[in-house]
């Protein structure tokens, strides 16, 4: 488990603010959000993460029978605020097995979302046929979203992004036939909105999905 900032597109290490510069810096992609260490799950975990952030926290709510939350992470610092989030649940496959699942929810140009679905980043537009109906669609925040296949990534995970609050929105499923859950219509709640339910979050084991690195 990390114990220091890295960087959001390649799970690098990074260089915090000083003398020269007011920005967290990558040697490989320059000036980042840094993902803030991840923390083993806990209902007190989500709420820092909620309440330090600027974007969603998205979460199947209710989970899906059986299911558990994961794990967060947040890319961004106490002076910026969250501007990425992910959120990672686990649970039984819908074709038997364990799924799991990451949600982020990130501003333009972060790379977190890329850096789970395994595709060259920052963002999922190159890789969305958006002129081609949705693939799967959610319900965000009592919103019906769209979600499009993101094409070019590697065969063990199925992703579909769209955009939901004015923000990415990420669905990262392993194995890849998990990715069936997304036509189930989930509904997906804005832990910023939850209030006491958020503390009614059944918890599992850390998910390893959050720290993985491209």
């Amino acid at each position: 488990m990390r114990g220091e900032p890295s960087c959001p597109k390649c799970g690098g290490r990074v260089r915090a603010p000083g003398l020269f510069s007011d920005a967290w810096q990558c040697d490989a992609h320059g000036v980042v959000h840094p993902v803030q260490p991840v923390i083993p799950p806990s209902v007190e975990a989500l709420d820092v993460v909620v309440h330090r952030t600027r974007v969603p926290v998205w979460m199947p709510w209710p989970l899906p029978v059986g299911w558990l939350f994961t794990g967060v992470a947040s890319a961004g610092d106490d002076r910026s605020g969250g501007r990425a989030a992910a959120v990672a649940c686990t649970g039984p496959g819908p074709l038997g097995g364990m799924g799991e699942l990451i949600l982020v929810a990130e501003e333009l140009g972060v790379g977190l979302g890329a850096r789970y679905a395994g595709v060259d980043g920052p963002d999922p537009g190159p890789y969305l046929d958006v002129e081609k109906p949705a693939d799967a669609k959610v319900l965000a925040a009592g919103r019906p979203t769209p979600l499009w296949h993101v094409s070019r990534t590697p065969d063990d995970r199925a992703v579909f992004a769209g955009e939901a609050l004015g923000m990415w929105l990420w669905a990262v499923l392993w194995p890849e036939q998990s990715g069936l859950l997304m036509y189930d219509e989930l509904v997906l709640t804005d832990l910023r909105d939850a209030g006491a339910e958020a503390e009614l979050v059944p918890c599992g084991a850390l998910s390893p999905r959050l720290m993985e690195t491209p």
